[in-house]
């Protein structure tokens, strides 16, 4: 005598619970991605009692390495640093447009003015207007 289950398992999955922890998700991560600093670098700014409010065309951050005594160029704060020699050619591409170019310099406390007198002399050379960023005190 064969005895036969009458209770079957239904083999199909509810997707409405997981389209839900999906959306949750979703919103989570555009509501904290808001929240994160579009300049990523930490940078040791100087101190200053002078604050300049400027509308800045470009950042251009300069990282110093004291451990090997290098230094990485950044613009707009981008993660991938570019050497040096691509600066100018990478700055004169963003402000192509701009009708009053600025760059705005984020430098370490420990990068030499020697590195600071480049950049400088880049923004004279396209005639740019250039803001040194501090910290206030």
């Amino acid at each position: 005598m064969a005895i036969k289950s009458r209770n079957k398992v239904d083999p199909s999955f509810s997707m409405a619970s997981m389209s839900d922890m999906v959306f949750l998700l979703l919103i989570f991560f555009l509501t904290t991605s808001t929240l994160i600093n579009p300049n990523a670098l930490k940078l040791l700014l100087p101190k200053s009692t002078n604050q300049t409010t400027a509308k800045s065309g470009v950042t251009v951050s300069i990282k110093h390495y004291t451990d090997t005594q290098t230094f990485s160029y950044h613009i707009n704060g981008a993660k991938q640093p570019i050497p040096f020699s691509d600066v100018e050619a990478a700055v004169q591409n963003v402000l192509k447009d701009a009708d009053d170019p600025t760059i705005s310099l984020h430098v370490d406390r420990t990068v030499p003015v020697e590195q600071v007198v480049d950049m400088m002399n880049i923004a004279k050379r396209n005639q740019y207007k250039i803001i040194l960023a501090t910290l206030p005190e």
